[in-house]
């Protein structure tokens, strides 16, 4: 910073400028006053002396007088008695250089009126001097005599005013000498007041740009009582009051941020011209969604949907909430847009963005679960009561006839039990009820005692049916009862959709993480469209594939949350033509 900028340099200037100011204003008054006081001195004291000289002549004889009248003049005045043309007289030490003739003085306007009127003159005379280039300048001062026996007379007295020039000068040296040391004195003291006034001011502004970086525990020294040390006080009270109000607004900010991140729904907030103030998470990621179904690219939250932007408009004009709904990437979203206001004005609106995808799939789930229990009921309970009917009307005459419809019957209500139990099963486990038996199981012989279980009715279709566990050689803690009912819901599987001379290969390994079970057919695979439904209720694949043996479409269920109950997990891999395989996990430390 330019010394001329700081408030040393203003202060000082100022001051300075003041106080040359005043004193140029006090010189030239006291100039001016000395001279006219040095002129209107020397003229009384001119018109005492050509007084008493006047007495003098009047008074004594006449060379009496002229030598009084001499001894009354210094050095420095000059005196001529004038009676007339032919008598005058000069005092002994007049000037030649002066060289003023008589008839100078009868001949003036001004001095003749001495002679005329008998009054005291006096005149500032510009006269040639001998030697000199310049006028003398002389005051004369004329006094008229009255000598007895003598015509009108005057004294005239006279002095250069070169002496007076040279009082002056000497007081005007004096007087700038004095003003040049006051200025100097001056600015010494400026500078010093200036530089003591702005320590405390420089040692806040330093505060300042430490507060500006943060350091809201910066505090400025107290070092006086006045005006700059309340300023001081105040300032480090500013300075705490400020770091408060700093911790508590990161409290706040903090507060609102850990909610608008712990918040399911997501929240944007507009200021009144529709510009993006504040999104949470769940918010950038529905942006994101519409920003890649509008033209395929991830993007920073620049642009509004043009479906919110509509309800925002609503909201900032009709000053009511307004809601809406759109559908992006798959997933339903429920916008709620609410104007916010500022006292009496509307500075912008809030809109919660909440995702019912779940909501409607639970929906459709409740609707088809409707559909297909509905379904699974209706041919049991029709053929129930169909073959019920033609016992009871005599349709049926022999006792075979009446048997085999009874064991239809029979097998149908078998078929509505099981259907019963399993939604019950499922039931239990979707609601966390299900119960596990943790034990210690032996793996490789209960793997083996499963696969036996089919052995029979692969090779009556003629499958190839065999297990792979050479890396089963140890013990293994999970439910067996649960994981068998999952094993053998995988295999009636993998054997209900296996062509002839099919092969099936059950094989388990043992990881680090866990134990590892894979069941594998070669059978024609499931279409890549049904794959993610595959382990939902009531899911079958074409019935062609079945071979006239379909189940209820439960098990697949059943099977996936008995893996998840274990803090494990299923999935499937298949290929339309390629066969199909089941894989499940069961992690250590259950």
């Amino acid at each position: 910073m330019m010394f001329w900028r700081s408030v040393v340099g203003k202060l000082w200037f100022t001051i300075l400028f003041l106080v040359i100011f005043v004193l140029f204003i006090l010189t030239v008054m006291l100039l001016e006053f000395f001279e006219n006081y040095h002129i209107n001195e020397t003229e009384s004291n001119l018109q005492k002396t050509a007084t008493r000289i006047s007495h003098f002549l009047e008074e004594q004889d006449e060379s009496i007088g002229l030598q009084l009248a001499w001894e009354l003049l210094d050095d420095k005045t000059e005196a001529m008695i004038i009676f007339d043309e032919q008598e005058s007289f000069s005092s002994p030490t007049m000037d030649e250089n002066f060289g003023l003739p008589v008839t100078y003085f009868l001949t003036d306007p001004e001095l003749m009126n001495v002679f005329t009127e008998s009054k005291t003159v006096k005149k500032m005379a510009n006269y040639p001097v001998a030697n000199y280039d310049e006028d003398s300048r002389l005051l004369i001062i004329g006094t008229p005599i009255n000598m007895i026996g003598k015509d009108q007379g005057a004294v005239f007295i006279m002095q250069s005013l070169t002496v007076m020039e040279e009082t002056s000068n000497s007081t005007k040296k004096f007087i700038l000498l004095a003003a040049g040391v006051a200025i100097i004195l001056t600015t010494i003291f400026a500078f010093f007041l200036a530089t003591r006034i702005n320590a405390p001011l420089r040692k806040m502004k330093e505060a300042a740009f430490e507060i500006a970086r943060g350091k809201f525990d910066t505090k400025v020294p107290i070092l006086t009582n006045d005006e700059i040390g309340e300023l001081a006080t105040a300032f480090n009270q500013m300075g705490r009051q400020l770091k408060f109000n700093l911790n508590a607004l990161s409290q706040e900010k903090e507060q609102l941020s850990s909610i608008l991140s712990s918040m399911v729904d997501g929240v944007i907030t507009f200021n009144r011209d529709g510009t993006i103030l504040i999104t949470n998470p769940p918010a950038e990621r529905f942006l994101q969604d519409w920003y890649f179904e509008q033209d395929g690219k991830s993007r920073s939250a620049e642009e509004v949907p043009y479906e919110v932007m509509e309800l925002f408009k609503l909201a900032v004009n009709t000053e009511q909430e307004q809601v809406g709904e759109i559908s992006v990437q798959g997933r339903f979203w429920v916008i709620i847009v609410s104007p916010l206001y500022n006292n009496t004005f509307i500075r912008g609106a809030v809109a919660v963005v909440r995702d019912m995808t779940e909501e409607r799939q639970l929906d459709k789930l409740r609707q088809d679960f409707i559909a297909n229990v509905s379904h699974e009921l209706r041919t049991p309970i029709s053929m129930m009561q169909g073959y019920s009917e033609a016992i009871v009307d005599g349709i049926a005459e022999s006792e075979e006839e009446k048997m085999e419809m009874a064991r239809v019957i029979y097998d149908e209500s078998l078929r509505m039990g099981r259907l019963v139990n399993e939604l019950l099963d499922l039931a239990r486990m979707e609601a966390g009820h299900i119960q596990l038996d943790i034990s210690l199981i032996e793996v490789k012989p209960y793997m083996e005692r499963i696969i036996r279980k089919f052995h029979g009715l692969a090779k009556e279709k003629g499958i190839h049916l065999k297990g792979d566990f050479h890396n089963l050689e140890t013990t293994y803690y999970f439910d067996g009862d649960r994981i068998e009912q999952v094993l053998t819901n995988l295999i009636d599987n993998a054997i209900r959709h296996t062509e002839d001379n099919g092969i099936i290969v059950v094989s388990g390994k043992m990881e680090d993480k866990g134990l590892h079970i894979e069941v594998f057919n070669s059978g024609k695979g499931i279409l890549e469209e049904d794959l993610p439904f595959v382990f939902e209720r009531f899911y079958k694949g074409d019935k062609a594939r079945t071979r006239g043996r379909s189940g209820t479409g439960l098990g697949l269920a059943i099977a996936k949350n008995i893996v998840e109950s274990h803090k494990g997990h299923i999935s499937v891999h298949s290929k339309d033509g390629h066969g199909t395989t089941f894989s499940f996990f069961i992690p250590r430390n259950l």
